[in-house]
C-alpha cells in the first residue's frame, strides 16, 4: 500500500510516516498545495491523507481539483476543524472520510484500511485506454474486437495499470497491489508477469500500451 501525506507540519508528517512504515505502508510527504496536487495527480497511490490548512491553498480546494482531474484515489481529510459545516464541505469536495485532530493512530490506520477495501464509487466499471476495454465488474478484457483471457494475476496487474494510466508506477507500488506489501519487489516475478501480459494485450496490436522505463518502472498508455 502507498499513501500520500499532504501535511505542512513536518513533525506530524514525520510521525505519520514512521507510524505507517511500522505497518509496512509506504508513504510520501507533500508540504504544500502545489506539491500535493502534483503528487496526487501523477503518482500511483492507494490513499491520500489531506490536511485542510496548506501553504498555497486549502485542502478542500485541493481535494476538489484532484477530483476534477479524474483522480479516484480515496481521500481522508485531516484537520483540527470539527464543525459540521467543515465536515460537510470536505465530503462535498470529494473526500471519502474525515478525521479530526488530535486522533488516535489506530483509528487512522483503521480508516485507511476501510477506504482501501471500499469499492471506488468514482471509478467507472468499464475503463478504456486506446482500443483496450477493461470491464472491472465482469473482469473481462477486449482489445479492438478481440476478447482476451487473462489469469487472475494478469488481470490484477492490468487493473492497476489502467487505474493509473499515463502515470509512472514503480515496482514496489505494483507488487504491493498484485501481491502484498511483504512481497519482495526485487525478484523477477514482476517482469515475468509483465511479459505475459504484454504478450496477450500488446504483441499483436498497435499502439503498444505497456512501456518500460528503465530505472523508474512502467507507464501504461498509448
Amino acid at each position: 500500500m502507498r499513501v500520500l501525506i499532504v501535511e505542512d507540519d513536518p513533525a506530524l508528517a514525520g510521525v505519520l510516516r514512521e507510524g505507517l512504515a511500522e505497518h509496512d505502508i509506504q508513504s510520501v510527504v507533500a508540504g504544500t498545495f502545489d506539491d500535493g496536487l502534483l503528487h496526487g495527480a501523477s503518482s500511483a497511490l492507494d490513499v491520500i491523507l489531506l490536511d485542510v490548512l496548506l501553504p498555497g491553498g486549502s485542502g478542500f480546494d485541493l481535494c476538489r481539483r484532484l477530483r476534477q482531474k479524474g483522480v479516484t484515489t480515496p481521500i481522508i481529510m485531516l484537520t483540527a476543524k470539527d464543525a459540521v459545516d467543515d465536515r460537510v464541505l470536505g465530503l462535498e469536495a470529494g473526500a471519502d472520510d474525515y478525521l479530526t485532530k488530535p486522533f488516535a493512530f489506530r483509528e487512522l490506520l483503521a480508516r485507511i484500511r476501510a477506504v482501501v477495501r471500499r469499492p471506488p464509487a468514482l471509478a467507472p466499471e468499464v475503463m478504456r485506454v486506446a482500443d483496450l476495454e477493461v470491464d472491472l465488474g465482469r473482469r473481462t478484457v477486449r482489445r479492438g474486437r478481440q476478447e482476451i483471457r487473462l489469469t487472475a494475476k494478469e488481470f490484477s496487474l492490468l487493473e492497476f495499470f489502467v487505474r493509473h494510466a499515463g502515470q509512472v508506477v514503480d515496482r514496489a507500488a505494483i507488487t504491493a497491489h498484485v501481491w502484498d506489501e511483504n512481497h519482495d519487489p526485487f525478484t523477477n516475478v514482476l517482469e515475468v508477469l509483465v511479459r505475459r501480459l504484454r504478450r496477450k494485450i500488446d504483441d499483436d496490436y498497435d499502439p503498444k500500451l505497456i512501456q518500460t522505463l528503465r530505472g523508474a518502472g512502467y507507464r501504461f498508455g498509448a
